[in-house]
């Protein structure tokens, strides 16, 4: 490659990485969540938190200095080097120009920058989506040493969240059905890296676990997001109901003081669940009410999960748990990251906070206009000549943010952090589209692997 074409490459990797990091930046410290601290907290104390990720809270704790940057860095590098493969995976390889209006378009149009600029796993729900896409449907396009990066992605990213390994187990469940009906569209060695991918991410979080405190097994806490559903649609209460007065269900004695707002119930100052024992005192009665529910009146679980799937769907709004007061982790950070807590407090988001609103009137009509778009690019690719790439990329990320609002349909409840940390590859989805349109790309030409 000439050095004129190299260092117009490096100034463009390093221009997307300005803009992948300008919240950040512009905030003068990595943007925090709730649930930021419990990440961290497991390697100091030892003490497993409710569907907190340890591998991610490594992470976490190997690039706290200085201030946390070298995490933001790793997220934002691994979100341009997907981008750049999935580019050249559909014949748009060798421009880097291309590659910084992409990056520029979704800086401005979606909710990625806040993703890559944020302490927090939701970047990894997206790469990892992305990244298994590309190991069973772009294969043939790869390099190895780039079906090695792209597997151990897949793995890392389905340990920082069991939501999102949910969703890549759906995903390669639908590959397989594939397979039985088109086996040479996915070849088995394309199926048994996404399954290898899997079983790695799940040996990873139990690995972690037992490192960080000693006990093997997996993260807790799946059944009370499943109990926190239930609570809202009010299937708890008419559970309860039916079933008290019992002297084995502590529940009962509160059941005509319940909230319908799962935040309330399970984070309200002096709620009933702190009275319960809260997560390590009161799993097991969730568990028992979770179960039994699903068997006393599945279809009323199934109009719950519908329901809660809809709403999944169109919950896509950016900043959400990015507030000014998010106490725990700012304790935490102090306790154990205390370098750190000079820049924190000088901050923008501890300061004024940050408003979300302007930023929402654009991006969540977009990611509602992209994701109604994926089946329609999806259907008039494959109209025109049968399956094409950008059909079969259409049709991968609609079956993706679908399945991740099915998997929170059943596991949680609708929320906004779940549909914006995968709204944004509906948006890449189109910009691909127009790219390819607008280059006159022909349907058939192979993408090359770059000089």
């Amino acid at each position: 490659m000439p050095y004129r074409r190299r260092a117009l490459w490096a100034l463009v990797i390093l221009a997307c990485m300005a803009l992948l990091l300008a919240p950040a930046v512009w905030n003068g410290f990595p943007l925090l969540q709730y649930d930021t601290g419990a990440y961290l907290s497991p390697w100091y104390d030892g003490k497993l938190l409710i569907n907190r990720s340890v591998p991610y809270g490594l992470l976490l704790v190997a690039g706290q200095r200085p201030d946390f940057w070298p995490v933001l860095i790793v997220q934002s590098a691994l979100t341009i080097w997907v981008l750049a493969l999935t580019l050249r995976t559909h014949g748009l390889g060798r421009r880097p120009l291309l590659l910084l209006a992409i990056v520029a378009a979704l800086c401005l149009l979606t909710t990625l920058p806040w993703l890559t600029a944020i302490l927090l796993t939701d970047i990894f729900a997206g790469l990892a989506v992305l990244a298994l896409y590309l190991l069973l449907l772009r294969d043939d396009t790869l390099r190895q040493s780039e079906r090695a990066g792209l597997l151990a992605l897949v793995a890392y990213a389905g340990a920082t969240h069991s939501g999102t390994l949910a969703v890549l187990m759906g995903l390669t469940a639908v590959a397989a059905l594939v397979r039985l009906i088109d086996r040479a569209r996915i070849p088995l060695t394309r199926l048994t890296r996404a399954v290898t991918a899997l079983a790695l991410a799940a040996v990873l979080v139990v690995a972690a676990n037992g490192a960080v405190t000693g006990r093997f097994g997996w993260s807790p806490g799946g059944f009370a997001l499943s109990f926190g559903r239930m609570l809202q649609d009010g299937i708890v209460k008419k559970y309860l109901d039916a079933h008290c007065p019992d002297a084995t269900l502590r529940l009962c004695r509160h059941k005509n003081e319940l909230p319908r707002d799962a935040d309330v119930f399970f984070w309200g100052g002096g709620s009933i669940f702190n009275k319960l024992g809260r997560f390590e005192g009161y799993s097991d009665e969730m568990r028992r009410i979770v179960l039994a529910s699903f068997a006393d009146d599945p279809l009323l679980q199934l109009k719950s999960i519908v329901s809660e799937t809809a709403k999944q769907l169109v919950e896509v709004r950016t900043g959400a748990g990015v507030v000014k007061w998010a106490w725990d982790t700012y304790f935490i950070i102090k306790d154990y990251a205390p370098a750190a807590v000079p820049a924190m407090q000088a901050a923008r988001q501890q300061h004024s906070g940050i408003s979300f609103t302007a930023i929402n009137l654009v991006q969540v009509p977009v990611a509602w206009f992209a994701i109604a778009l994926l089946p329609f690019i999806a259907g008039l690719a494959w109209r025109r000549s049968g399956p094409t790439d950008i059909g079969e990329f259409a049709a991968a990320m609609a079956f993706a943010i679908l399945g991740n609002a099915a998997v929170f349909g059943v596991l949680a409840t609708a929320h906004n952090r779940y549909g914006a940390r995968m709204a944004w590859i509906a948006v890449l989805v189109v910009l691909i589209a127009l790219a390819r349109i607008m280059l006159n790309r022909p349907r058939s030409e192979t993408p090359g692997l770059p000089v």
